[in-house]
């Protein structure tokens, strides 16, 4: 825990949580927390959602008097089988229930989740029974319904209403309408709840020989069997046995609640690495709030001796916190419940380096049998979540790198054919206009990227000259490294500064090394040729052969960031949702 610094520099920087690192928040995530989720299988940006539900003009399956329903609420995985994830209460004799239990989940932006919404009527000899220990194959199905979860938050007011159906097991078919559902969303306010915090410390014990120490103070989450994860950090403070750093910023949703523990430790920094304890003290952000509003300090301990049964010693130093304010920040979701738009614009690689379209080892040949190449599923699969995100499901698709009939070699021509319009209806257009592509362009080169993205940043400036409240998403799927480097990056440069994200896919098994250098995570920020810098990265990408056959697929890999990047840039410009 005491060599999370290895150098200077880096240890005198905070790596998370400082006054200056809350201003851009968005760009500069904490890897330890980061980590921490994706062990948990979260790979993106992700809230927890309560869900309520509530039902009307049921089915009435009772004699005497009306069905006693239950809602039980289902999430649909890629293979189609379903898992349960929670049950309501029964409420007994209605037609039209407002079920009282919530249920949260987790939403992932970077994942469809598919969701499925059955009714039961619960036999009155059951009425006493626990709702978990309930066998549902003895209640009576009323309905059910699916929906897509981003289909839920992305409507204005985050509820929507799903017919109910009944399904007819011996034919395969849906029988009449058995009543209407209406599901709601709220986001949990902890996951955009800030805490703002000044701490300082008192009579620290020198650590230097030859001078006052130079105290830094860490702070982790206790997880489950004991261990820690650090969240945050301070800067270095020189010289300074009484430290007072600068604010730190932490996230309810990093921590879990207000009760879970933190531990704080003040570390002496030193040059090599390996810091020294000061001291340390276990507390919740709950006992922090006291210690402010009382204006007391809270004593740091070490331990006396090695080993598990050595006891703390109380030290003479102890911790302050000098300010300690919550507030509310706009999240994802806030936006898009505002009004804000995500819209969808492809560009596919033509270049001859594909290989003849007509013969089974290019990586543009249609299967017979249906079976998609890597273009065709990159497209499905990044189409399949934007989709939800775009009201008119009108994307913008181009080609670059091939000659149309009678006509010279093109960087960016419209894949529908049209000389006027760029835009296809729907996923199955995209599909359709790239399949037609095919007969009727001759692939040719070289692989430039420039004349793409200028055009995805024109329809962007245009969007934002309109006061348009929309964040468009350019996908290029190309076979090869791209030959216009310093032009692409000039492009990107510019573009950095409008609603704009680019997500590149690596397709066939060339050596991308040198596509790396556009995505800011795998190296320095891009900067263009009269030595300006990005103002954000906008970049994500990602080789397709990498994650074909691993848990996180290809969609997940290139979505994963970017509601962090929509979020750098509305809040870099102070923009702000209509809530």
């Amino acid at each position: 825990m005491g060599n999370c610094c290895s150098d200077v520099a880096g240890g005198k920087m905070a790596v998370g949580g400082t006054a200056s690192d809350h201003l851009n928040s968005a760009s500069g995530p904490n890897d330890a927390v980061d980590n921490f989720l994706r062990s948990r299988g979260y790979n993106g940006l992700f809230s927890q959602i309560e869900l309520s539900f509530s039902a009307s003009g049921l089915r009435d399956r009772d004699i005497v008097s009306k069905s006693d329903p239950m809602l039980v609420l289902y999430e649909r995985g890629k293979n189609g089988a379903l898992k349960e994830l929670g049950r309501t209460e029964v409420v007994l004799n209605s037609l039209n229930p407002k079920w009282i239990t919530k249920h949260t989940l987790t939403y992932q932006f970077e994942t469809v989740q598919d969701l499925v919404f059955r009714v039961y009527d619960v036999d009155t000899q059951f009425h006493n029974a626990s709702v978990k220990m309930l066998k549902l194959e003895e209640q009576e199905h009323l309905g059910e319904a699916t929906c897509a979860l981003s289909e839920i938050i992305t409507k204005f007011d985050r509820s929507m209403t799903l017919d109910l159906h009944s399904e007819d097991f011996t034919t395969s078919t849906q029988s009449r309408n058995c009543g209407k559902l209406l599901v709601y969303a709220e986001e949990c306010v902890s996951s955009k709840t800030t805490i703002e915090m000044t701490l300082r410390c008192c009579d620290l014990e020198y650590r230097d020989l030859f001078s006052r120490s130079d105290p830094f103070l860490l702070i982790s989450k206790v997880v489950e069997g004991g261990g820690h994860i650090p969240i945050c950090k301070t800067e270095v403070i020189k010289n300074d046995l009484n430290p007072v750093w600068k604010p730190v910023f932490l996230n309810i949703q990093q921590i879990g609640s207000k009760e879970s523990p933190l531990i704080m430790e003040c570390y002496n920094f030193n040059s090599n690495g390996k810091h020294d304890l000061m001291g340390k003290v276990q507390i919740s952000l709950m006992e922090l709030e006291k210690l402010y509003s009382s204006g007391q300090g809270g004593n740091l301990y070490l331990s006396a001796a090695a080993g598990h049964n050595s006891h703390n010693k109380m030290l003479k130093g102890r911790l302050y916190v000098d300010k300690y304010a919550e507030s509310v920040q706009y999240s994802f979701l806030d936006y898009l419940a505002g009004g804000f738009e995500l819209n969808f614009m492809v560009a596919v690689d033509f270049t001859a380096s594909n290989g003849n379209p007509r013969l089974p080892d290019s990586l543009h040949y249609i299967d017979p049998s249906g079976r998609p190449n890597a273009y065709q599923r990159a497209i499905s699969e990044v189409g399949e979540v934007l989709q939800y995100y775009d009201s008119d499901k009108r994307f913008p698709t181009w080609g670059f790198g091939a000659r149309p009939i009678d006509g010279p070699v093109s960087h960016c021509f419209n894949l529908n054919g049209s000389s006027h319009y760029c835009e296809v209806e729907g996923i199955q257009g995209i599909m359709k206009a790239y399949t037609s592509a095919l007969l009727n362009v001759s692939l040719a080169g070289p692989t430039l990227f420039g004349p793409v993205i200028s055009n995805a940043a024109m329809i962007a400036s245009q969007s934002l000259a309109n006061g348009g409240r929309k964040y468009f998403v350019l996908l290029i799927i190309t076979d090869g490294v791209v030959t216009d480097l310093q032009e692409t990056k000039d492009a990107l440069v510019k573009a950095s500064d409008l609603p704009l994200s680019i997500l590149i896919v690596g397709v066939g098994g060339a050596d991308f090394k040198e596509m790396e250098i556009l995505d800011a995570d795998k190296g320095e920020r891009l900067e263009n040729s009269s030595g300006r810098v990005a103002s954000r990265d906008i970049v994500q990408f990602v080789p397709f052969r990498d994650v074909q056959s691993g848990e996180i697929s290809v969609v997940q890999a290139l979505l994963a960031e970017l509601p962090t990047q929509f979020l750098t840039y509305v809040r870099s410009r102070s923009i702000q949702p209509s809530v």
